[in-house]
């Protein structure tokens, strides 16, 4: 596969009937329902207070309660331009009915946000109509019915489609949630959440007190025991899954998800994960389930090893955080940078991590709705992955739009994500040139090419930047759909071995062949500057004279066993 992340707010608004109002966002952080507020302009520059937001007031403040109006119809619009680029799975954050921008914070598991759909208002009457305990009693709203039509559009494209489950933790908005809020230890609901205290009714404060994700209380947590959510919230869970892998309820997931991300999987404790697969693989036994592992010690920086995930009995992949750290060690940083026999010593070592079958369908991510995006990335060489990110925690930190040489970068990295054992994985936009510093400033409006964006000329603290054009690169997405379409025509790209021909420290020059039984691709990459004449062994197996770049259509002799590439700076080469 090759991974398209969307995330539904940010992605197109292809229905402005539909876009948030000012009640939609109740029971989100920053809790302000009273200010002025509009559908924010889609083109607007980033860092710029828009003209009904009060300067007085922090600019994250205003930023969390943006709302752009990003939807399902939006998606539907622009399967054209996916499938153009060549994607064939996509990944949703979440998309079920929830205040917040970024839809962490459910309010249901078993409805997609009404915001998202074409009627909020008939929606918001069918969940009234709704006892949520009761699956018996559950109709689809239009939102719903709009994504299982987009569900259908994607499968008769050959696009597998996976949603993000977060089932460790909901919003304050959660019905049951509100239950207990309500009722406290009278509600039936009393033993789904992990209750520290109930509020004593004969004071005048609130004592009422529970667990929420890392202690942050916009989002309680579902309880647990020894074998991991308990049973009523696990039940209703359960029925919710079921009711997204196969809709009409036939025995037939064809018309359902193919699959869950799985949101802080570490938190939730491996016995449910057990039960989760066995359940969804009764429904669909092709459903593809990957989980986000990812920080061990953050504060440390270290990622888990997740192979206790990976052993047949929980998830099919995780998300590749670690292997995106190694690229940017090798591709990106000066500071830390790793040498080509280093960052070759590091894949294998990876590789090893894990069961053979499994490297193969790990989601190669570089960046995501939790990271700085690629672009600032290599425009920020220095910075620890996922750390710091953001000029509000480092007013180092570079906003600015990348050169044309940082571009190449990027176009190199793509290259080699490409290229290697995985499923690579690419954040909405991208392939279009966009940048942006860690959360909030990864989740801008996409860019599209027919639409004209101001300049991004606001710098968030008041600091210097250049006045930057905002346009979608069109030289880049080329690139990438080039990248693609290159994958998905040579099976030794997906499927085929891997075998390192050359390191050289003093280069930075790395090579590699991908092969199966039919066919061997080689790939050189120059990650220096500098132009690099480079000597590549071929194997003696390979009985060919000459080699063609894929990309360039530029041949190569084959001479005394080895290709002589004289390669640009900042460049590659796939060789067939």
């Amino acid at each position: 596969a090759v991974w398209y992340q969307i995330f539904p707010e940010r992605f197109h608004n292809g229905d402005s009937s539909n876009d948030p109002k000012v009640e939609d966002i109740k029971g989100s952080w920053p809790h302000d329902v009273n200010s002025p507020y509009k559908t924010s302009n889609w083109t607007g520059d980033w860092y710029a207070y828009q003209e009904w937001e009060d300067p007085a007031k922090d600019l994250n403040y205003h930023i969390q309660r943006r709302r752009y109006g990003g939807d399902l119809q939006g998606v539907l619009d622009k399967l054209d331009y996916l499938q153009d680029l060549g994607i064939n799975a996509i990944y949703f954050n979440p998309l079920f009915e929830a205040p917040s921008l970024h839809k962490y914070d459910g309010a249901t598991y078993h409805h997609i946000d009404k915001n998202f759909g074409p009627d909020p208002g008939k929606d918001k009457k069918i969940i009234a109509s709704e006892v949520p305990e009761d699956p018996g009693t559950w109709k689809l709203t239009t939102a719903d019915s709009l994504f299982l039509k987009l569900v259908q559009e994607c499968h008769g494209r050959g696009i597998k489609v996976i949603i993000d489950g977060v089932f460790n933790h909901v919003g304050l908005n959660f019905w049951a949630f509100k239950d207990i809020k309500k009722h406290q230890q009278d509600s039936e609901f009393a033993s789904w959440f992990s209750v520290k205290s109930w509020d004593d009714p004969a004071t005048p404060e609130d004592e009422f007190d529970y667990e929420g994700w890392y202690g942050v209380k916009e989002l309680p947590e579902l309880r647990e025991d020894e074998n991991g959510i308990v049973s009523g919230p696990r039940k209703y869970i359960f029925s919710a899954v079921r009711r997204w892998m196969d809709p009409n309820g036939d025995g037939n997931p064809a018309d359902g998800i193919d699959g869950w991300r799985l949101d802080v999987a570490e938190m939730v404790k491996k016995p449910f994960w057990r039960d989760f697969r066995k359940f969804v693989r009764g429904i669909n036994p092709e459903a593809y389930l990957v989980g986000e592992v990812w920080w061990e010690d953050w504060q440390n920086n270290k990622m888990f090893n997740a192979r206790l995930w990976l052993e047949g009995d929980i998830f099919d992949a995780v998300m590749n955080y670690r292997w995106a750290e190694e690229v940017i060690h090798f591709f990106v940083d000066e500071k830390n940078k790793i040498t080509a026999s280093q960052f070759d010593a590091r894949l294998k070592a990876l590789r090893n991590d894990y069961p053979k079958e499994v490297n193969y369908v790990l989601m190669n991510l570089l960046d995501s709705h939790d990271t700085d995006r690629l672009a600032s990335q290599i425009v920020n060489p220095n910075d620890v992955y996922d750390h710091r990110d953001h000029p509000r925690e480092n007013s180092d930190y570079e906003i600015r739009k990348p050169t044309d040489d940082e571009i190449r970068l990027q176009k190199l990295i793509a290259l080699f994500q490409m290229t290697y054992v995985g499923a690579p994985m690419i954040y909405y936009g991208d392939e279009a040139g966009m940048w942006g510093a860690d959360d909030p400033d990864c989740r801008k409006p996409m860019l599209w090419p027919e639409l004209t964006y101001e300049p991004e000329a606001s710098h968030p603290l008041g600091g210097q930047r250049p006045v930057d054009q905002n346009r979608f690169n069109q030289d880049l997405f080329n690139h990438y759909k080039r990248l693609i379409h290159t994958r998905n025509t040579h099976a030794a790209l997906q499927i085929g071995k891997i075998e390192t021909l050359l390191t050289d420290d003093d280069n930075d020059v790395f090579a590699f062949r991908r092969f199966d039984d039919t066919q061997t691709l080689i790939i050189a990459i120059n990650n220096s500057e500098d132009q690099q004449s480079i000597s590549v062994p071929v194997p003696q197996i390979e009985q060919k004279d000459s080699w063609t770049d894929i990309l360039t259509q530029k041949s190569y002799e084959v001479r005394e066993e080895s290709l002589n590439l004289l390669l640009p700076g900042t460049s590659g080469v796939i060789l067939k």
